[in-house]
């Protein structure tokens, strides 16, 4: 069945090819196209395109469907185009009339506007929850850890001490603005695009408020060719937020893979969350943290790839659009597993202690030395000069670990304002 369908077969090469995968990729989205569809039914009773009695049949056999989608036994056949033809032909084969009628004054083009938003609007709650709970975990972890210290590294090159809770801390701040630009793609989907149509509106007197309350969005996008110039749009805004929690995950999955190698060796996992090698039986695998930065670095470019997709299109709907729906739905789901792992496996690292006595980090505390020389009555240039003289003739000696108190510092990590920044969530 298809929503279009005018009597006309069409070449079946040609079906394949327009089709693509919207069968497979319609099921995350079956539930919002449900949910639309109640909101829809109920203004069309509202504006008497619907009798009382069809609207309680609609109700009821939606009802059904929603219960099919959550047991997970909701099935797109081959016979179908995707789930909102799906859908139609249940309503129709269940309730006859009632069913034909609920395509009234919508068209597939906001059909597919709003399941869309409404699965977006949901999942990018799902991700800020989840990004919530790996930054509860990385406090606890800062506050447990923030005395223990850890070489800190410019160009790779030992540096200046850091501390296990600033490396923690650090990442769960950095989170915080993941979240904010999480949350500023949300207020933007946020909007009721349903009633648009095909992109200039309907001669039916739509309440189009009405659904904006029943669908629970914050906004309506009043104008109707502006509601549908959102598709594209709307991805490309979500992509750089997901991009950007990509990013601090990839950058955080390769610190954790730096840190558990030999070479540095600050951290470990349990024997049962690696992997081995085929012919080296000493080797324990950070294989999770090399995925997850793998499949970070990939959603890093769906950006680009909306952008390529969508940038040369004029206002309107065009097929193209239908190739957004499974890079975008992919990232969603790829993502929500991401960080469900990431969390997992922040549970069971294992801080070593590091020995800062080893040679290969003599110079950690030259710039401590330097200070040290300053607040002696040195500038902080003759101080710089002597400490560097010392580097250079091979005696310069650390004296003593020096306390960094100012907010933010290792021995300042200010835990409890951190978290107080994190967004409120919904």
């Amino acid at each position: 069945m298809k929503l279009w369908d005018k009597g006309i077969s069409i070449d079946k090469t040609i079906e394949a090819f327009t089709v693509g995968d919207d069968r497979d990729i319609d099921v995350h989205i079956a539930k919002y196209d449900l949910q639309a569809s109640l909101a829809h039914a109920k203004m069309l009773a509202k504006i008497g395109v619907l009798e009382n009695n069809e609207l309680l049949q609609i109700e009821h056999a939606i009802e059904e469907l929603q219960n099919e989608v959550a047991a997970n036994t909701f099935k797109i056949e081959d016979d179908f185009e995707d789930v909102h033809s799906k859908i139609e032909f249940e309503l129709t084969q269940r309730l006859g009339n009632a069913g034909k009628k609920i395509h009234t004054a919508r068209s597939r083009n906001d059909q597919v506007l709003v399941a869309l938003q409404l699965y977006y609007k949901d999942n990018l709650t799902t991700i800020q929850k989840q990004v919530k709970t790996i930054f509860d975990t990385l406090l606890a972890l800062a506050e447990q850890h923030k005395k223990e210290l850890l070489p800190g590294y410019t160009h790779l090159q030992v540096a200046m001490p850091s501390s296990f809770g600033l490396w923690f801390s650090a990442y769960a701040e950095i989170l915080i603005d993941d979240v904010v630009m999480l949350q500023s793609a949300q207020k933007i989907i946020d909007q009721n695009p349903l009633g648009s149509a095909a992109g200039y509106g309907s001669s039916f007197p739509i309440d189009r408020e009405m659904t904006t309350d029943l669908l629970n969005f914050s906004e309506l996008k009043y104008n109707v060719v502006a509601a549908q110039m959102t598709r594209g749009k709307n991805e490309h805004i979500i992509a750089s937020g997901l991009g950007n929690l990509a990013f601090t995950l990839s950058k955080f999955a390769m610190d954790i893979c730096l840190y558990m190698s030999q070479n540095f060796d600050f951290i470990s996992f349990p024997e049962q969350f690696t992997t081995g090698s085929s012919i080296m039986p000493h080797k324990k695998n950070p294989d999770v943290f090399e995925l997850i930065r793998g499949k970070c670095n990939s959603l890093q470019s769906l950006s680009s790839q909306i952008q390529m997709m969508t940038h040369n299109l004029p206002s309107g709907y065009h097929r193209d659009f239908q190739l957004l729906k499974s890079p975008m739905i992919s990232a969603f789901e790829t993502l929500k597993t991401v960080l469900s792992i990431f969390d997992y496996g922040l549970l069971q690292i294992e801080v070593k202690s590091v020995n800062l006595k080893d040679e290969k980090y003599k110079y950690l505390f030259t710039v401590d030395s330097i200070n040290s020389l300053v607040q002696n009555g040195a500038t902080f240039r003759e101080a710089y000069q002597q400490i560097g003289a010392q580097v250079q003739e091979g005696t310069y000696a650390c004296e003593t670990r020096h306390q960094h108190t100012h907010i933010g510092a290792i021995d300042n990590l200010a835990l409890e304002k951190i978290k107080a920044k994190f967004p409120k969530l919904d």
